[in-house]
C-alpha cells in the first residue's frame, strides 16, 4: 500500500487527485499539510486524516511514501525539494516550476533522491492525442509543417476566482494567468507533438480587466525543422471548440468538439479506415502509472523532463510578450 499525503489544496484539481488516490486500491491519504488559507485543514476533515501546517513534520511520517503536490506554483521548488531530499515520490499538479532554473533545482534533487516523479499532463492519455501522435512517428503525415492548438474557457468574463482560488490570479503566486494555468495543457501537447522548438513569439495581454493577470493570448512557435506551430489560449471565450489540428506534407489531423480527422496521401481508403480502426487505447491514468511505478518500477509515460520543456515554453511566451521581441531557444 502506498502512503501519501496531500500538500496543500490550493490547487482546484486536488480534491480530484485526492479521490484518485483513494479509489486507487493500491494507495491510501495518511495527511494532509497546507498553508491554512488553502482548505487543507477543512480537506484533512473530510478525508478523516491529521492535518499539518509543518511541512518538515508530515514528510517525516513514519511510512510515509509519495507526496501529491497541489501547492501555489511559486512554492512548488521549496515543496518538491524538500520532499525529494526527505525520499518521498512525488506527484505533482502543473506547472513543474515558473522559471526554468527553478525546474533545473527540482530535477536535480529528484535524480539525486532516485525517487518516481510524475507530472500531471493527462492530455498524454487521450486515445485522440494518443492516435495523433502516432500517426506523427509513424509518418504518415509526412513531414510536419504546421500545428495549431486551442484551448478556452470563460474563468476572466464570470470571474472565477475568489477565496482560496484567488492565488491563480496573483502573477508573484501563480507566474502567469490563462497561457501559464489552461495554455499548459496545449502547449506541452503541441511541444510532444511537433518536437524541438527553435524560437517564440507572444502576444499576451488583459481583456477584461477583471484580474490582474492575463486572460488573453496568441503564441507562435517555430520549430527545428522550420515548421511553425500557433498555440491560441483564453479565460474570455463563452463557446467554441477547443481545437487540435497538426498537418503535414502528407496528410492531416484534427481533433476537436467530439470529431476526428485523418488523411493520409501515404495509406488507401481501406488502410486509413483499418489504421483508423486500430487506433491506441486511453493509457491508465498518470496517477495510476505513478502508483504503480512506486510498487513494481513500471515505466510512466510522462516525465520530469516534459515538465521542463513545458516551463521553457511558456517563460519564452512571457518572455516574448514583455520584451516584444522573438525568444530564441533553449532558454
Amino acid at each position: 500500500m502506498v502512503k501519501v499525503a496531500m500538500l496543500s489544496f490550493a490547487h482546484v484539481h486536488a480534491e480530484g487527485y485526492a479521490k484518485a488516490v483513494e479509489q486507487n486500491p493500491n494507495a491510501e491519504i495518511i495527511a494532509v499539510w497546507d498553508e491554512e488559507e488553502y482548505g487543507g485543514k477543512q480537506a484533512a476533515e473530510r478525508h478523516n486524516v491529521p492535518f499539518y501546517s509543518n511541512l518538515d513534520k508530515v514528510l517525516s511520517l513514519d511510512g510515509l511514501d509519495g507526496v501529491v503536490v497541489n501547492a501555489p506554483t511559486s512554492i512548488h521548488p521549496e515543496v518538491m525539494i524538500a520532499s525529494a531530499k526527505a525520499g518521498k515520490h512525488i506527484f505533482t499538479e502543473k506547472a513543474l516550476a515558473i522559471t526554468v532554473d527553478e525546474c533545473d533545482k527540482i530535477i536535480e534533487a529528484v535524480k539525486a533522491a532516485g525517487i518516481k516523479f510524475m507530472i500531471s499532463l493527462p492530455s498524454r492519455c487521450s486515445p485522440d492525442l494518443l492516435l495523433a501522435k502516432k500517426a506523427i512517428d509513424d509518418g504518415i503525415l509526412g513531414d510536419i509543417t504546421f500545428g495549431r492548438g486551442r484551448v478556452a474557457h470563460s474563468a476572466a468574463l464570470d470571474k472565477w476566482f475568489n477565496g482560496t482560488s484567488w492565488w491563480f490570479v496573483d502573477p508573484k503566486r501563480a507566474g502567469g494567468g490563462a497561457l501559464f494555468d489552461l495554455g499548459c495543457h496545449r502547449v506541452d501537447v503541441i511541444r510532444w507533438l511537433m518536437g524541438e522548438p527553435k524560437s517564440v513569439i507572444a502576444k499576451i495581454n488583459n481583456f477584461t480587466g477583471n484580474f490582474p493577470i492575463d486572460d488573453n493570448s496568441v503564441t507562435v512557435v517555430e520549430f527545428a525543422n522550420k515548421a511553425l506551430g500557433v498555440i491560441d489560449v483564453t479565460w474570455i471565450h463563452r463557446s467554441g471548440p477547443n481545437m487540435l489540428e497538426i498537418y503535414g506534407t502528407e496528410g492531416s489531423f484534427v481533433s476537436g468538439h467530439g470529431q476526428l480527422h485523418l488523411n493520409s496521401r501515404k495509406l488507401s481508403e481501406e488502410a486509413l479506415k483499418a489504421y483508423l480502426e486500430n487506433r491506441p487505447k486511453a493509457l491508465p491514468s498518470l496517477m495510476e502509472q505513478w502508483v504503480n511505478a512506486i510498487i513494481s518500477d513500471t515505466p510512466m509515460t510522462v516525465t520530469i523532463q516534459d515538465g521542463r520543456n513545458l516551463t521553457e515554453l511558456m517563460q519564452a511566451a512571457y518572455m516574448s510578450a514583455e520584451q516584444g521581441k522573438a525568444i530564441d531557444l533553449p532558454l
